[in-house]
């Protein structure tokens, strides 16, 4: 709006129109610019601060009776149940779904779809680990067929083959999620080392890293891994002795 502090701004609100011989016209009244904010997002462009008398004048409401409450909960997610509470005592609700909705969905999506990726990401490593267990397997059949005559049983070939394939994807998932974590937690000072600003203006990116979903990702990528040397494995245990052998 090109204002600064001390202009005059003119607020009109439709919703608290009134009637006159020469139609129907918006409340209307004159403020003076006190402060200009700045947080570097789109609420610069959206929001502005007022008295509240000055606003209840302005909406034509009693002294005695505020604009509108606002609550502040510790789980923004919640609201769903509070404005069933607030709607049953009589109150119009209003929360940030409707005001920022746009934005936690756009965010709600953009976890949706790295949570895909992360996944697909991990199959491919799974899928990795099952082709490089099948090319060892088809390369150790006499290797296999001979312990298996020297008396080595069916669950230790196994064993060994789960091992063998379980060892990388826990090894890289371990030190996958101790190399993400420190990232995370270090992400404004490697931006700042690479010149890079997301956010403008000196600010900082927030950052919260959760233990559990850590564990959980991590742990899910340690299952995984042993999930698909399964295959390999059950494969190799079953080399039988005397056709591995008989071109030997």
């Amino acid at each position: 709006m090109d204002v600064s502090v001390g202009d005059k701004v003119r607020v009109m609100i439709t919703s608290a129109s009134q009637f006159t011989p020469v139609g129907r016209i918006p409340s209307q009244r004159n403020f003076t610019v006190a402060g200009i904010y700045d947080t570097a997002t789109d609420v610069d462009g959206q929001l502005m601060y007022a008295n509240l008398n000055d606003v209840s004048r302005l909406m034509r409401l009693p002294r005695s009776q505020p604009a509108d409450l606002r609550l502040f909960v510790d789980e923004p997610f919640d609201v769903p149940k509070l404005e069933k509470v607030a709607e049953s005592m009589g109150y119009e609700w209003s929360d940030w779904r409707e005001l920022r909705g746009e934005l936690f969905q756009a965010v709600k999506m953009e976890k949706n779809m790295m949570a895909l990726m992360l996944g697909l990401i991990i199959l491919v490593a799974a899928f990795n680990i099952i082709s490089a267990l099948i090319m060892v397997v088809m390369e150790k059949q006499s290797e296999v067929a001979i312990l298996k005559t020297q008396g080595m049983t069916h669950r230790s070939i196994v064993l060994v083959f789960v091992v063998q394939g379980a060892s990388s994807g826990v090894i890289g998932a371990v030190l996958g999620g101790i190399a993400g974590s420190v990232l995370a937690l270090n992400i404004n000072e490697v931006m700042q080392l690479l010149n890079l600003s997301l956010l403008g203006g000196g600010l900082a990116l927030p950052v919260s890293l959760g233990i559990d979903e850590v564990f959980t990702v991590v742990f899910g990528a340690i299952v995984l891994s042993l999930l698909a040397t399964l295959f390999p494995s059950l494969k190799a245990a079953s080399v039988r002795p005397a056709e591995a052998l008989r071109y030997e």
